[in-house]
């Protein structure tokens, strides 16, 4: 792999919103390495080698113009690509990798991508869940974490990193093995939906 990137919206509004769950994976890793972000054209990008980290500051719809600019640049190619962003139909707590094609199963971001590269990029999801009530799906991934998901948003970050740096030394496939049966869920709130009712969907974005 040559270029990871972590979907969310740029600036303090939206830091640690559901929706930058993709940066703070990336930023836990840079840290990790103690590599810093360094602001280019459409992104901000961290070096590590033969491996950049990227963190698009295009808004996470046209996401795909800074992780396409930066491939047609440095000639990476779709396959050596890892992009680690939100996911509704995933409960909080879960962690799922999935090898390129498929759709984009409404997250925007990623379709964005699909649009400008094709679909043949690893995906690294990380679940924020379905929105409670009458909450709207923008309103929740614009949305903080709540204080009692703080501990495992933090968990769930540490994980995801572990990760990736599995993904790096061993491959997509082990790091599948490592993560995919991984399990933080809480229990649901009265007004949260759980996973049946989502009919299973978790495949699919």
């Amino acid at each position: 792999m040559k270029l990871i990137a972590g979907l969310g919206n740029p600036g303090p509004r939206y830091a640690r919103t559901r929706h930058n769950a993709g940066f703070l994976v990336v930023d836990a890793l840079a840290e990790r390495r103690q590599t810093p972000f360094r602001k280019q054209r459409l992104a901000q990008v961290a070096n590590l080698g033969g491996l950049r980290l990227l963190k698009p500051i295009t808004l996470m719809n046209l996401s795909g113009r800074a992780v396409q600019a930066f491939a047609t640049r440095h000639s990476v190619r779709p396959n050596e690509i890892v992009v680690v962003h939100d996911d509704m139909n995933l409960p909080l707590g879960r962690l799922r990798i999935k090898l390129g094609g498929g759709g984009s199963g409404g997250q925007n971001g990623v379709q964005d991508i699909i649009d400008r590269i094709g679909p043949d990029f690893v995906r690294l999801k990380i679940g924020i869940g379905k929105p409670p009530g009458a909450t709207g799906d923008t309103a929740w991934v614009l949305g903080r974490f709540q204080d009692d998901e703080n501990a495992i948003v933090v968990e769930v970050v540490r994980v995801a990193a572990d990760a990736l740096e599995v993904l790096l030394t061993d491959g997509p496939v082990e790091a599948m093995n490592r993560v995919n049966g991984f399990d933080l869920t809480p229990s649901p709130r009265p007004d949260q939906p759980t996973a049946a009712d989502s009919n299973d969907q978790t495949d699919s974005r």
